[in-house]
């Protein structure tokens, strides 16, 4: 199959950035995955005690960086001085927590999608909506940014805010017919995990003009499954494994 598929370019999101290979949701993973023949790059977005916005998947800095405490009550000063390499490999000491400008200047001038989760299940972060959609619209990235989140309200939310915006719902449940759910929210793509994905679902949500795009699937046998079922991407750790499957250029390649 090509990268091509009925008029459609086949998206393959590195999550995390090429997060089997670089740290998480560092810069080093979003240009690694980018190198790896990823077309997109999936990230979370979380926000700092004076508003910024910064690209961690956890509340806390605990596990992905060798500093403490919650995001919500750290500056930004006070986070980008921590290692968020360190912990992945000792060839990453020193990359720090990005920002999200950081990522739209690197995907600016680049035929690449942004997947931007927002964070905010466990903490409401008001605001972060609006944040967000100045950000992209600063750098002129409306039509390269699908906005997903598991708080469906916010969803909602920032499709009243940008309308001309993509969407997405994350899920984690096996849902009745959740093409129908994600129009009554705005939302134009189902992020499900891939055991949540059947033909006949995805056929079903094509005729309502929903697409699929399951997380995480780093398993090539399970990856050419959901090709071959008609989703319109996948979410995965190994970008290369995928762009080997779609005629994306890298070969697969194991950490």
């Amino acid at each position: 199959m090509n990268q091509e598929s009925k008029g459609k370019t086949f998206l393959n999101f590195a999550h995390r950035g090429a997060s089997g290979y670089c740290p998480e949701n560092t810069m080093a993973a979003f240009e690694k995955g980018l190198e790896l023949g990823a077309n997109g790059i999936e990230t979370d977005v979380q926000m700092t005690a004076d508003g910024r916005l910064v690209l961690i998947h956890d509340e806390t800095l605990v596990r992905t960086t060798n500093g403490a405490g919650r995001v919500m009550d750290l500056s930004w000063d006070e986070i980008r001085t921590k290692d968020a390499g360190s912990w992945f490999g000792s060839e990453f000491h020193g990359a720090s927590v990005p920002v999200i400008e950081e990522l739209f200047e690197l995907a600016k001038d680049r035929d690449v999608i942004l997947n931007v989760e927002l964070k905010n299940s466990l903490y409401p972060y008001p605001g972060m909506e609006e944040a967000l959609v100045r950000s992209i619209r600063e750098f002129g990235l409306e039509s390269q940014v699908i906005v997903s989140s598991f708080n469906h309200y916010s969803l909602a939310h920032f499709k009243k805010l940008a309308p001309d915006m993509r969407t997405a719902i994350l899920y984690s449940a096996i849902l009745h017919e959740p093409w129908t759910y994600a129009a009554l929210i705005g939302s134009d793509a189902l992020h499900p995990p891939y055991r949540a994905v059947t033909a006949e679902w995805v056929k079903e949500a094509g005729k309502h003009g929903t697409v699929y795009h399951p997380y995480t699937v780093n398993d090539i046998a399970t990856m050419q499954t959901l090709i071959d079922i008609g989703v319109a991407g996948i979410i995965t750790d190994y970008p290369d494994r995928l762009a080997a499957l779609i005629g994306g250029g890298a070969g697969t390649g194991v950490r």
